[in-house]
């Protein structure tokens, strides 16, 4: 497993019962996690010192505590990157702390490349990844069909000292765009994708991830330049393992451009138990 080790300002506390106890910053949140299905004392002091705790509903959904001692908005930081977090509906902050071990692997790739790298990022969220690519010195196109979550992620470039880098903002369906990107031409050295499990484009377009991440694959496999650098591919779908991920990616890159395909579990440690949390899958392909 890929574990995000590096962090400061975030820490994965203690998990149980289907219960997250996390550090963010100088706040203690409690979130659910269906991945947590084991059960212990609770030990840790700071369960019951939780400043915001996410509550799911039996009839679906959830809230948070109406008593929380959350801030609107807060900032933490991974190394030299900085991010807003807002504590928003469907137990989510805007950030995945597990995507550090990621950035660190495309960062490290773009700053050894020795040219000018591009980076297409799609269903790019808040911009994690995005901000990861543009400090380590790519130019990069961040796309997904949420003006908010474009106008967030602009927000966490600023607050990473990234006002000018050569980030294009694209609000827009990730699948119509990458046909109009092929139609035009235009071709990337890394290619990130973190496709949801369900959702719709800003015009009511649908998205599964088991009926389209084989095509989609196959259609941004094609904006890869004729000297890529990478493809990576993250699921957070329960049942969709990092191997068929990897499968996905080997069948539909390789073939063409040759290269290698690694696929892994991503997580956290745990620091209670010094276990890690599995928190979602990755598949890495990378060029000779």
């Amino acid at each position: 497993m890929w574990s995000a080790e590096n962090w400061k300002d975030y820490e994965l506390l203690d998990c149980s019962d289907g219960q997250r106890l996390e550090r963010w910053g100088k706040y203690i949140l409690i979130r659910p996690d269906p991945q947590v299905i084991w059960k212990n004392c609770k030990k840790h002091p700071l369960w019951r010192k939780a400043d915001g705790i996410y509550t799911r509903s039996s009839t679906g959904g959830g809230k948070w505590n109406d008593g929380n001692r959350l801030p609107e908005e807060w900032d933490i930081s991974y190394s030299d990157l900085t991010f807003s977090l807002k504590p928003m509906g469907f137990k989510h902050t805007g950030l995945f702390p597990e995507q550090a071990v990621n950035w660190e692997w495309f960062g490290d790739l773009i700053r050894n490349a020795g040219r000018p790298i591009r980076v297409l990022n799609l269903f790019a969220y808040t911009g994690g990844a995005t901000v990861a690519a543009a400090k380590a010195g790519a130019s990069v196109c961040h796309v997904d069909a949420s003006k908010g979550m474009v106008q967030r992620a602009r927000e966490n470039a600023e607050k990473s000292g990234l006002s000018d880098a050569p980030i294009r903002y694209i609000v827009d369906d990730c699948f119509k765009f990458c046909e109009r990107e092929k139609r035009r031409g235009n071709r990337y050295d890394g290619i990130i994708m973190d496709p949801p499990s369900y959702g719709r484009g800003p015009n009511g377009e649908k998205w599964t991830l088991e009926d389209n991440i084989d095509s989609f694959v196959g259609l941004t496999a094609e904006l890869l330049s004729d000297e890529p650098l990478f493809f990576l591919l993250n699921s957070y779908t329960t049942g969709l393992s990092a191997s068929t991920m990897g499968y996905v990616v080997k069948k539909n890159i390789p073939a063409r451009l040759g290269g290698r395909v690694i696929s892994d579990e991503i997580g956290l440690p745990v620091s209670a138990s010094g276990g890690v949390l599995p928190c979602g899958a990755s598949a890495r392909w990378i060029s000779d």
